[in-house]
């Protein structure tokens, strides 16, 4: 069977919101929490410059790398007739692999398969609470009151996704991708006021800080 066209037009721009919901949504939430917790008192770092710039450094050149040389140089190019995934990319594997193989081998790359699956859906567990939890601590910065109330509204978001799942990717993406839009918008325009605030952020870009930071941790 040929694979479908290449989409275009409309279709490109619908799939590319969905995709912005669906794939790219915890990319940008991530950070978030992440740059938190590192300067939290469990890990001990004090936020002093040289931290925070290493830290920053750490997340924005692994932030590039994932999805600049990952995704787009590797996992975009590695499908099975337009479809993803490790269990796609498994058939297309056993496919071209001739019929006089040893079983063993094709035992060891269906194992291989089912434990990127069991990766795939283990990271789908952890990271919607992670995300959710982590995005729901911000009230507590607005108004400290809603501190008890942060795991109960978590637990009612988190059933709700979970619920609507069953729709499947593409009404998931629907409602998410203009939410992460408007998301990803107003924290670029919040950052962009902060960071003609304070322009010596940018320094965080230098790699340098990243390396010296990790030696030093």
């Amino acid at each position: 069977m040929d694979a479908d066209p290449p989409p275009a037009g409309r279709r490109l721009a619908i799939l590319t919101l969905g995709a912005l919901g669906v794939v790219y949504g915890d990319i940008g939430t991530s950070p978030l929490y992440a740059l938190k917790e590192c300067f939290s008192t469990l890990y001990g770092l004090t936020p002093t410059p040289g931290n925070v710039y290493g830290v920053l450094s750490l997340i924005i050149w692994a932030i590039l790398f994932v999805v600049a040389v990952k995704y787009i140089v590797f996992i975009l190019r590695a499908d099975n007739q337009g479809q993803g995934g490790i269990l796609a990319l498994l058939a297309l594997v056993l496919q071209r692999e001739h019929r006089a193989t040893g079983r063993r081998r094709r035992a060891a790359l269906v194992m291989l398969g089912l434990f990127g699956a069991a990766l795939l859906y283990g990271d789908g567990i952890i990271t919607p609470p992670v995300s959710v939890f982590g995005a729901m601590e911000g009230l507590i910065v607005a108004a400290p009151a809603l501190e008890h109330y942060v795991v109960p509204i978590t637990f009612v978001i988190l059933f709700v996704l979970f619920l609507a799942q069953r729709f499947g990717t593409a009404g998931l993406g629907a409602v998410f991708g203009p939410v992460v839009l408007v998301w990803f918008a107003t924290i670029g325009v919040l950052g962009a006021f902060e960071v003609v605030a304070s322009p010596d952020i940018l320094r965080a870009f230098n790699p340098w800080y990243g390396v010296q930071f990790f030696l030093e941790h």
